[in-house]
């Protein structure tokens, strides 16, 4: 199964978010697109990777968990958050924040599988629906455009800008290409390099380069696309090759 279900981590302590994000790693419908220190920092890195579900903790300095789960609450579209944390005793304040769970350090896996098995079955819907009919909104020579990802053959980035390559256009945008991945996941796409995000859909052959990389062939495209060494296995994997 894709990882359909964008997590990230919001913990001040580097140990615990490790750990997480390992427990997390073992299941495939997850994808952790980011970690903070901080309630501040998770709110600006929120913002931009527009993550599905929180993993936050209770206690932080400056902007704890809570403190970050009421900012929230103004969002349009919160994520889900799920309290991980060593404190039992804010159980009750957690649930009035309408946190769809509530983690006890150490990290139980069984309990950690129950959250994700509640997570899949609120999200999966969700995600469903935007494969079949979301867009994607791209600011461009001062407009913007709405475009469906499906219609998209791969995404490239350079020192200023990223373009996105259809059948028969090209469009320059400022967004980086970070947050299209953190985007796209659900439709298909795979970064195949730091500068490439692909549509596997219009995957036509992958072959053997020099010093472990491959070069990859599009549908109906010309150009043939760099494949990093240290995504090779990966994609394989994601190709069943």
């Amino acid at each position: 199964m894709e990882p359909f279900i964008k997590v990230m981590v919001v913990d001040d302590e580097p140990y615990s978010r490790e750990e997480l994000k390992h427990l997390l790693q073992s299941f495939s419908t997850i994808q952790v697109v980011g970690e903070a220190e901080s309630g501040e920092s998770a709110l600006m890195k929120i913002l931009q990777l527009q993550p599905d579900v929180l993993f936050l903790d209770v206690e932080m300095p400056r902007m704890n968990g809570m403190e970050l789960a009421k900012a929230l609450k103004e969002f349009k579209k919160p994520p889900y958050i799920v309290f991980a944390t060593a404190y039992p005793e804010f159980a009750a304040e957690a649930f009035r924040y309408d946190a769809l769970d509530y983690l006890l350090k150490p990290f139980d896996e069984d309990q950690l599988h129950e959250t994700i098995r509640r997570l899949e079955k609120k999200l999966a819907p969700i995600k469903e629906q935007s494969k079949t009919s979301g867009k994607l909104a791209i600011e461009a020579d001062g407009e913007i455009l709405f475009i469906d990802p499906k219609e998209v053959y791969y995404i490239v980035r350079d020192e200023k800008s990223t373009k996105l390559v259809t059948e028969d256009h090209e469009l320059i945008t400022k967004l980086p290409l970070k947050e299209f991945e953190s985007r796209l996941v659900p439709f298909g796409f795979f970064r195949i390099h730091k500068s490439f995000l692909v549509n596997l859909t219009y995957v036509k052959r992958l072959t053997p380069w020099f010093n472990g990389a491959y070069q990859l062939e599009l549908e109906g495209k010309k150009e043939l696309l760099s494949v990093s060494r240290n995504y090779v296995k990966a994609l394989r994997s994601r190709l069943e090759i």
